[in-house]
Formats: structure tokens, C-alpha cells, sequence
């Protein structure tokens, strides 16, 4: 008998707490219909909360739902277990553990452990893995992995990807950056920007490509561009710059063929080569940067900073610095000659690469005598052919 009054109290008691529930929902709802610029919205997910089947319709200034709630508009607080489903714009706070979709304007920041998507945005947006914009970005986007937007004015941060129609601000990606017609700041990346017209710079691990650059290009490889005076990298492609194949020789006989290309001002430097005075130590490689000066169209005056190396392929190392002064003839506007002094700083384990050079102006050894530094004045003169 005892087992059959429990269930019967239970039952009671079930019925009492659905009637309360009700009781409350329905009051909720009814005083935030009173006061429509207090609403307050209180969930599990739709449509069971204060809300009921209405809250597709319903402005708020305060929504809890523990799973996941709707509105058509919010002006204050958004917190969801799950999701926030804004229909049209939202003022405030959003804060979702998987995502937040606003359909209209997002004014304020939203937070999610997954996923921001809206309309347009004048504030910030913080999601683990993407942030999706269909109109336009005042403000910034950090995502885990990509931000994506029409038109940016302020700053994009994304593991992977960043992508704009056009930017106003910066761009910062571990991978990629991809803006449209313009650019009108800076671009990092930790692979490869892509742009139109760029007024700013472009930062890159490996590649940056663009039309019109109006600032610098700075990659860890090479540069492309119709337009580029200021490309940093081993090799820039410049559709209105200058390359050349070169053979240059040093006062260590080490001779050189040297691939230099880039734009109206810095140029990059890349070359093979081989060595006619040592026996081990004869296969040679170079990379660099180079600017011009001064720049005529029968004499220019660049001056180019490389780093080189002699190797064996066995034991032993040989690694050069030089900065190098080159007044160069123009006899062609395809084919000039170039001679002048440089500065090298030498470090060496091997004899052979001690002996190189006779002349330092100033050496040392490490304390164990293994390592050698010196410091010495030397030349370079060579020929190139301008395509």
C-alpha cells in the first residue's frame, strides 16, 4: 500500500509542478507583453520558454535559454547552451557554446565556441572556428580558423583564412589572406596573401601576390605584382620592374650565375655557383637584397647585401656576409656591366676556408679553435643580361 501512495504523491506532485510552470510562463509572458521594453525571455529550447510559439516575434533585452533560443531582435544579453537565433538584428551580448546567427545588424560582440554568422557587424566577434559576415565589418573578427566579410574597416584574425571583397584595416591569417579590389592597410600572413590594389604592405611566410602595390611587399620567397617598388623577397615577379641573368665573379674566384628581379627600388638576388680556388669546399649558393640608389638609364648605382655559402657535402662549413657597392654600366637596355668594393664577414670550421682569403682586416678564433671570424674588403664584377 505504502509503494502505490508514493506513486500517487508523485503524481500529485507532477501535476502541481507542470501547473506552476504554466502559471509562471504564461505570467512572464504576460507582463512582458504589458512591458514590452523590459522583455525578458527564459528557456529550455523553443518553444518551451516564457515565450512560447511567440518568440520568433519577440524583441528582448534579456534571453537565457539553456539549449536554444529565438527572437526577432535583442537588445541587451543573449546566452544559449547551444545557439542564439536572432531573425533580425541584435544590440549586446550573444554568448552561445556551439553558435550565434543574427540576421540583420550585430551591434556589440558575440562569442561562440563554434560558429558567428550574421548580416553586418559594428563591433567584434570572437568564434573558435569561423566568423561569417554577408555584408559589411566595422570592428574585428578573431576566429580559430576563418573570417569571411564583403568589406572590412578594422582587422580580421584567423588561424587559416581571412577573406574580404575589400579592405579597410589588416588582415592577419597563420595560412592565407584573400582581399578583393582594395586594400587599404596591411596584410600578414604565415603562407600567402592575395589582393588587387594594395595601399599599405603585405607580410608574408612564403608568397604575396597582388596588381598595384602602393607600399611593401615582404615575403619569406617571392613577391608577384604588376606594380611593386618595394618587394622584399628572394624572387619578385613585377610586371613593370626589372630582371636580369648575371655571372659574377669575387676575389676568391667564386663565380656565380645570379638571378636578380624585382621593382623600381629593392630587387631580390638569388644565384649557384662554383669555386676555382679551393679543392673540398667548391659548390657555392647566394640569396640577398639589392636597391638601386640611383637609377639613370646609362649608370645606376645599387648596393646589395647577400649571404653565401661554400659547400663540400661533407664535414666543414663556410658562410660569408657581404655588403657590396656596384656602380654599373648600362651599354644596352639589355646588357650592363657592374664592378665594385665589398665588405665580408667570413665563419668558417675548415682550413681550407680560413686560407681563402690572405688579407683580414680583423679575426678570431673560438676558445677551443674550431671556429674562425674574420672580416675583410674584397670585389665583385660581373655581367648581366635585362629582360
Amino acid at each position: 500500500m505504502s509503494f502505490k501512495n508514493n506513486i500517487k504523491k508523485t503524481r500529485v506532485q507532477l501535476t502541481k509542478a507542470i501547473a506552476i510552470f504554466a502559471f509562471l510562463t504564461e505570467g512572464l509572458t504576460a507582463s512582458a507583453q504589458t512591458h514590452s521594453s523590459e522583455k525578458l525571455h527564459f528557456g529550455l529550447v523553443y518553444p518551451i520558454s516564457s515565450n512560447g510559439t511567440h518568440a520568433p516575434l519577440d524583441t528582448n533585452n534579456l534571453s537565457v535559454n539553456l539549449i536554444a533560443g529565438i527572437s526577432a531582435s535583442e537588445k541587451g544579453l543573449s546566452f544559449a547552451g547551444f545557439s542564439n537565433v536572432v531573425r533580425n538584428g541584435a544590440k549586446g551580448i550573444q554568448f552561445a557554446g556551439f553558435s550565434n546567427h543574427i540576421g540583420k545588424m550585430a551591434e556589440g560582440a558575440q562569442f561562440a565556441g563554434f560558429m558567428n554568422t550574421y548580416g553586418e557587424s559594428n563591433g567584434v566577434s570572437f568564434a573558435g572556428f569561423t566568423n561569417i559576415a554577408s555584408g559589411n565589418v566595422k570592428g574585428a573578427q578573431f576566429a580559430g580558423f576563418s573570417n569571411i566579410a564583403k568589406h572590412v574597416s578594422g582587422a580580421q584574425f584567423a588561424g587559416f583564412l581571412n577573406k574580404s571583397a575589400n579592405l579597410t584595416g589588416s588582415q592577419f591569417a597563420g595560412f592565407i589572406n584573400i582581399a578583393g579590389k582594395k586594400v587599404g592597410a596591411s596584410q600578414f600572413a604565415g603562407f600567402i596573401n592575395i589582393a588587387e590594389n594594395v595601399k599599405g604592405s603585405q607580410f608574408a611566410g612564403f608568397i604575396n601576390i597582388a596588381k598595384k602595390v602602393k607600399g611593401s611587399q615582404i615575403a619569406g620567397f617571392i613577391n608577384i605584382a604588376d606594380s611593386s617598388d618595394y618587394p622584399i623577397g628572394i624572387i619578385n615577379i613585377v610586371k613593370n620592374g626589372e630582371m636580369s641573368i648575371g655571372v659574377s665573379t669575387d676575389e676568391n674566384l667564386t663565380t656565380m650565375a645570379t638571378f636578380r628581379s624585382g621593382g623600381k627600388v629593392l630587387y631580390g638576388i638569388i644565384g649557384i655557383g662554383y669555386n676555382f680556388e679551393n679543392t673540398d669546399e667548391v659548390y657555392a649558393a647566394e640569396a640577398g637584397l639589392g636597391a638601386h640608389f640611383f637609377n639613370a638609364k646609362t649608370f645606376s648605382l645599387n648596393t646589395e647585401l647577400t649571404s653565401s655559402m661554400l659547400e663540400s657535402f661533407k664535414k666543414g662549413e663556410y658562410f660569408k656576409a657581404t655588403l657590396r657597392v656596384l656602380p654599373t654600366l648600362k651599354i644596352t637596355p639589355f646588357l650592363s656591366l657592374s664592378a665594385g668594393p665589398s665588405l665580408n664577414y667570413v665563419s668558417t670550421d675548415t682550413a681550407e676556408g680560413r686560407a681563402l682569403t690572405k688579407k683580414y682586416i680583423t679575426s678570431k678564433e673560438n676558445k677551443r679553435g674550431t671556429n674562425f671570424y674574420g672580416l675583410y674588403a674584397g670585389y665583385n664584377a660581373g655581367i648581366q643580361v635585362i629582360f
